[in-house]
C-alpha cells in the first residue's frame, strides 16, 4: 500500500500491534513516523475509530477502463471486470474490490459522478486488496460498457427480474463485465439496456435483494468456478 506518514498517538500502549506497525514502517524506509496527541488524530480521521494509529496515503490513482482489459490480456487471460452502477456506499465498493481480487478478476469500474470512490472506508473494507486490484473511473458508464462490447466483451447485468439465472449463463466462461446496481434501485435504464444479458441470482429464502458486495461475490465465484 502506498503511504507517506504513520502517525502514532502519544503515550499509546506499546503492544505487539504498535510494534509491528512501527517495524513495517521502518522497513519501508520511505514512510515518515510522527507522534501526535489523540485529539489531532481524531481530527485527521473525522472521529473514526483509529485505535491510535493513522496511516496517511497519497490520493488514489484511478485507472482508465481500458487499462483493465489491457492488464487481463497482458496476463493471457479473458477479462473479468465488475462495473458498479449507482453504488454510493464506499464500503460496498471496498467489498467488491476484495471479491474481485479473491476470484481472479481484473478490476472494478465506477462512474465519475454520483458513485462511491476509493475513500479510507473503501480501503479498509477491501482489507488491503485495493493495493493490487485497480479501480477505474468512467466519465460515462454507458459509453464505457459500449466500448467494452466493441472490444468483444460480454456485458452482464444483475437484475431481480433477469431473463435467466447466473448458473445458466455460459458467457461467464469468457471475457465479461458484470454490472451491479444499487440495492434499492438496481440498474439504471440506460445501463440495463446496454447489457447483453440480464441475469438474476436465485434466492429461495425470499429476500428481495442483496447488497452490491454480496451480489458481486456470488457471480464472481460462479465465473471463477467455470473458468477453473
Amino acid at each position: 500500500m502506498p503511504a507517506t506518514t504513520l502517525y502514532v498517538q502519544q503515550f499509546i500502549d506499546n503492544d505487539e500491534r504498535v510494534r509491528e506497525a512501527l517495524q513495517l514502517a521502518g522497513e519501508r524506509g520511505n514512510v515518515n513516523l510522527m507522534e501526535a496527541p489523540r485529539p489531532e488524530l481524531d481530527r485527521m480521521t473525522n472521529g473514526l475509530n483509529h485505535q491510535g494509529l493513522v496511516l496517511q496515503v497519497p490520493p488514489y490513482e484511478y485507472a482508465h477502463p481500458e487499462d483493465l482489459v489491457a492488464n487481463a490480456h497482458d496476463e493471457g487471460e479473458d477479462p473479468l471486470i465488475v462495473a458498479l452502477d449507482g453504488v454510493t456506499d464506499p464500503r460496498n465498493l471496498g467489498a467488491v474490490v476484495r471479491s474481485v481480487s479473491a476470484f481472479g478478476g481484473h478490476g472494478v469500474v465506477v462512474p465519475e459522478r454520483r458513485a462511491a470512490g476509493m475513500t479510507a472506508g473503501a480501503w479498509k473494507t477491501s482489507a488491503g486488496t485495493a493495493a493490487r486490484t485497480p479501480v477505474a473511473r468512467a466519465t460515462n458508464l454507458t459509453r464505457a460498457l459500449e466500448a467494452y462490447k466493441k472490444a468483444g466483451i460480454m456485458v452482464v447485468g444483475l437484475a431481480a427480474d433477469g431473463e435467466s439465472e447466473i448458473g445458466e449463463l455460459d458467457a461467464l466462461e469468457g471475457p465479461v463485465v458484470i454490472v451491479v446496481g444499487s440495492e434499492g434501485k438496481g440498474l439504471s435504464r440506460l445501463v440495463g439496456e446496454t447489457c447483453d444479458f440480464r441475469v438474476r441470482i436465485p434466492m429461495p429464502g425470499g429476500a428481495e435483494s442483496l447488497n452490491a458486495g454480496v451480489a458481486a461475490g456470488i457471480v464472481l465465484y460462479e465465473a471463477a468456478r467455470r473458468r477453473g
